[in-house]
């Protein structure tokens, strides 16, 4: 597995990925319509603050993993196609995010019924912070950064910006 930049090609791709209504349902946020997509990831790829990479494995693209700043609090997010789930490529792929990340804490926020991505959370070594009705906010302090490097580079990350786990 590859986390490289995301380049233009991977966008028609990762469309598809959050058109499948099952990813949808277990993310809790609606899917776009294509100018809708391309806009905003036009925005986000234009936006220094965001990290982004696109998860490659095999030669296929498998999703992308984020990292951006919202409410004030620096949050980290993926989306994976349906197809490689259950394989532990979320995990893997959020680990090396996580080891390219310098900044603490981060957070993520998970739908209430979205177990899977509750489990690669804590697997990466965050922890509930608070809750509400449609799901929970995850933070990772600074204590956590040894574990997730240990993570990394138990999956045989390297550390350069294309970065293999």
């Amino acid at each position: 597995m590859l986390l490289r930049d995301v380049e233009e090609t991977d966008l028609p791709i990762l469309f598809e990925h959050q058109l499948d209504p099952e990813a949808t349902a277990m993310a809790a946020f609606p899917a776009r319509e294509q100018e809708a997509f391309m806009t905003h990831w036009a925005r986000i790829l234009g936006d220094e603050t965001v990290v982004t990479k696109t998860i490659d494995l095999d030669g296929c693209v498998a999703g992308s993993v984020v990292s951006f700043e919202h409410s004030g609090r620096r949050e980290v997010g993926y989306w994976l196609g349906r197809q490689y789930w259950g394989r532990g490529v979320a995990t893997r792929a959020l680990a090396e995010l996580l080891s390219l990340l310098e900044e603490r804490p981060l957070y993520a926020y998970v739908a209430r019924h979205n177990v899977g991505s509750r489990r690669v959370l804590e697997k990466c070594g965050f922890a509930v912070c608070e809750e509400d009705a449609e799901g929970f906010l995850f933070e990772l302090g600074a204590t956590a950064r040894s574990e997730v490097e240990k993570l990394a580079r138990s999956s045989g990350a390297a550390p350069d910006a294309d970065v293999r786990v």
